[in-house]
């Protein structure tokens, strides 16, 4: 008997309640607010301090939809500019094919009555296709 795995769809946490996109998104932001302190004056870095923070939170914790926030962005921006493919548009106007009118109203079809002499000769068929 083999154990079948649960909850392989659960990211494995590794530094805490932290999994590891998580902890690499505290790492980027670790290293850029260093990089901001090391190029800004402290007026300006601490402006740019709450935005860089809120970023990289952002991608490390918000999840639209189910999916990461930087998958999101990413699909976001294919939708808006690739180019639309349309599978199927419904016509609005039924008379837009370039059939002659006679082809576009059909007679009803007449009913098939089925008579026992009808009957006979289908089976007559049917037992000679047999042979």
């Amino acid at each position: 008997m083999f154990n079948v795995p649960q909850y392989v769809d659960v990211e494995d946490k590794v530094a805490g309640p932290l999994t590891g996109k998580q902890l690499l998104w505290m790492i980027g932001m670790g290293a850029a607010l260093l990089v901001l302190w090391n190029i800004f004056s402290p007026n300006v870095f601490y402006v740019l301090l709450f935005p860089v923070i809120f970023i990289f939170v952002a991608f490390a914790f918000f999840r639209p939809y189910g999916m990461p926030l930087i998958d999101f962005l990413v699909h976001f921006f294919y939708f808006l500019f690739r180019p639309k493919v349309y599978m199927w548009n419904r016509l609005d106007d039924p008379t837009a094919f370039d059939l002659p009118i006679e082809a576009k109203i059909e007679a009803p079809a007449p009913k098939k009555v089925l008579t026992p002499e009808r009957i006979s000769e289908l089976s007559r068929i049917i037992n000679r296709k047999r042979i």
